[in-house]
């Protein structure tokens, strides 16, 4: 499957559990909400304190496995490499991800509070391959 084609799943079916590895080698698994920025970089939003977000400041390796809300029908693999971006940063791209996810918020005011309260950070990953190729 090529990136685009990933990208495109990903713009559409927004349900994923994210591979990250643990310290002692291990995957460690969590249920996330994937987005697609303009620059083809898949977007979650995690907290600071995540177990996911120290796995990926010491390994920036990503894997990915995306369905569509059925569960059972359609899915993709995709795998990369993870940014993790701070907040004041992060801001803009919290809102660009929760509008390609959700829409528009009723309250951006409170929402970036909610962000910075929860100590909100962006996970940016490019995605380096995509499969499956075929099925079997």
């Amino acid at each position: 499957m090529d990136l685009e084609s990933a990208r495109e799943f990903m713009r559409i079916h927004h349900r994923a559990v994210l591979a990250t590895t643990r310290s002692d080698g291990r995957p460690q698994l969590s249920p996330v909400t994937v987005g697609v920025d303009d620059g083809g970089r898949v977007l979650i939003s995690t907290r600071e304190t995540a177990i996911k977000t120290r796995n990926l400041a010491r390994d920036p390796r990503a894997s990915l496995c995306v369905m569509t809300d059925r569960f059972f029908g359609e899915w993709i693999q995709a795998e990369g490499t993870a940014e993790i971006v701070h907040l004041p940063e992060a801001m803009d791209l919290l809102v660009d991800y929760y509008r390609r996810v959700s829409g528009e918020h009723p309250d951006w005011d409170d929402y970036r509070s909610a962000m910075v309260r929860d100590l909100r950070v962006i996970v940016a990953i490019t995605l380096t391959r995509a499969g499956p190729d075929h099925s079997g």
